[in-house]
């Protein structure tokens, strides 16, 4: 399975995203690629994946992709992120 965490610039917060949901990933026992992106590059690596995660300022700027694009609210927030990734697996 592969994930994207997205974010504007694709250097800080995305990364902080990745580093959370391949913590939460784990807890799950879930095995996943979580790669983070710019939101121009994202466009082409959703193409390729399963789940792209981003802000909700940021989701319609990923366009029509076959992904299931997630809307984070906290990148901080790992209860958030569990819930939100269980829900799309299930």
């Amino acid at each position: 399975m592969k994930i994207i965490a997205v974010c504007g610039m694709g250097i800080g917060t995305s990364v902080l995203l990745k580093m959370n949901t391949e913590k939460v990933l784990r807890t799950l026992g879930i095995d996943a690629d979580v790669e983070a992106a710019d939101i121009g590059v994202a466009r082409g690596m959703a193409r390729d994946a399963e789940i792209v995660l981003t802000s909700e300022e940021l989701a319609e700027e990923i366009g029509d992709v076959e992904a299931q694009v997630i809307v984070i609210d906290n990148f901080f927030d790992l209860d958030e992120i569990t819930e939100k990734l269980t829900s799309a697996l299930e």
